[in-house]
């Protein structure tokens, strides 16, 4: 297995070779949900990356991983499109607990080998205006905030699960999913790595007047973990105009409720909310927002299908919320350079964060993060990120880089 991962990573730095075996075919934008096509196509998804970690009271981390997905999908056949795909992970410098093997005394890089089947679905679209896909598959309903396939990891969250998503009500667009089995980020041979789920996920979105509005409703029961089964339902509104000549106002409310239900080992009604108001003018962006996660003192707002590591900052402090709760108050500033000298395109993002809890009385620390990723063209790109947590309330220090060179079609 390492020298098959030794050898992606060949292929992946070394452009003429890897060219030469690409199709004409632009990739799939990766977290992107795989739908059925015309015609039948190799899936190659690969990336190495680096990542350290420095958090006081462990020892420092320093991870070089390789990741390579592989699969293919048939073309269309009345109505019918079959996908299989594999996914390998393997450590290339292995200075780092992956959350299975490593001391617990170091920093975690949740990055484990894993050699494992990633996705294994059949495509149904003989109804109109409607896609039924059964079968081992990625989810990622909105901004991922409840559910997502945490494509930040190396090893790709997928649901074992049917699913249906149908705009044949017009206005409307409906996604209902019935989970079986969640696969997670831990891979195959990690206790934590597989859930059993009996969960029903419903999303309804239609256009408004005053942005684009969901509903939403997830009732999650998890076999392997109790604690975190739970029953949401919310609203989403995010909606933008035109204020000033090229400037546009961009905004995003959200509100939630979520209480126990019958696989939840205990009993709580917490809150969750959202309120987002940013600017825009061509390719400058700027936004303030304030998220909130409800918590009781035993018990608090949990997401735990969503792809964590795009909230609540990047050095993963809080993938499980405090049982207080949590307030993130944040900025976020970025920039999208569309003609740079190298590439197509540099897109720059830089955040500040404060946390605290539920009631913002407990100040949980503060972070900064900022990325800046180059996409060399429609299959190749490299990323440079950063994030420093400064910790109060218990909450340690931290810091993590990665650098990371990706390519796919």
């Amino acid at each position: 297995m390492r020298l098959f991962l030794l050898a992606a990573a060949i292929a992946i730095a070394t452009p003429g070779m890897a060219a030469a075996q690409a199709p004409s075919a632009p990739p799939t934008p990766p977290g992107a949900a795989s739908t059925g096509g015309g015609s039948a196509a190799i899936l190659f998804d690969s990336r190495v990356r680096f990542e350290g970690v420095s958090q006081d009271g462990l020892e420092d981390a320093n991870a070089l991983t390789a990741r390579l997905r592989l699969g293919w999908r048939s073309q269309a056949v009345s109505g019918f499109t079959f996908l299989v795909e594999g996914e390998a992970v393997q450590a290339l410098a292995d200075d780092f607990n992956d959350t299975i093997h490593g001391p617990p005394t170091q920093a975690v890089v949740a990055d484990p080998d894993a050699a494992e089947l990633n996705r294994l679905q059949v495509t149904w679209t003989g109804l109109p205006r409607t896609e039924v896909t059964l079968g081992r598959q990625r989810i990622v309903l909105g901004n991922a905030r409840f559910v997502g396939n945490v494509g930040f990891r190396q090893n790709e969250q997928t649901f074992d699960a049917a699913r249906v998503t149908t705009t044949a009500l017009e206005p409307f667009t409906l996604t209902y999913a019935y989970i079986d089995r969640v696969h997670r980020v831990f891979g195959d041979d990690s206790p934590a790595g597989e859930w059993r789920s009996d969960s029903h996920i419903l999303n309804v979105e239609a256009p408004t007047p005053v942005g684009r509005l969901t509903l939403y409703g997830y009732q999650l029961a998890f076999e392997d973990a109790p604690a975190q089964s739970s029953t949401t339902y919310g609203a989403r509104l995010v909606g933008e105009r035109v204020i000033s000549g090229p400037w546009r106002a961009t905004w995003t409310a959200e509100l939630a409720r979520q209480t126990d239900n019958h696989a939840s080992n205990a009993s709580f009604d917490l809150d969750y909310s959202l309120v987002s108001a940013g600017l825009a003018r061509g390719p400058f962006t700027m936004a303030l927002a304030r998220e909130r996660l409800d918590g009781n003192g035993a018990r608090a707002f949990q997401t735990p299908l969503a792809t964590l590591h795009a909230f609540q900052g990047w050095a993963d402090v809080f993938l499980t919320t405090p049982a207080a709760g949590l307030t993130d108050e944040s900025i976020a500033v970025g920039y999208t350079w569309a003609e740079p000298p190298i590439g197509q395109a540099i897109a720059i993002l830089g955040s500040w964060r404060d946390f605290s809890d539920a009631q913002d009385t407990v100040s949980y620390g503060q972070e900064f993060d900022v990325s800046a990723r180059l996409t060399l063209d429609e299959r190749w790109a490299f990323e440079l990120k950063s994030a420093v947590f400064d910790g109060d309330g218990g909450f340690a220090d931290r810091s993590k880089v990665w650098a990371s060179l990706e390519y796919r079609f």
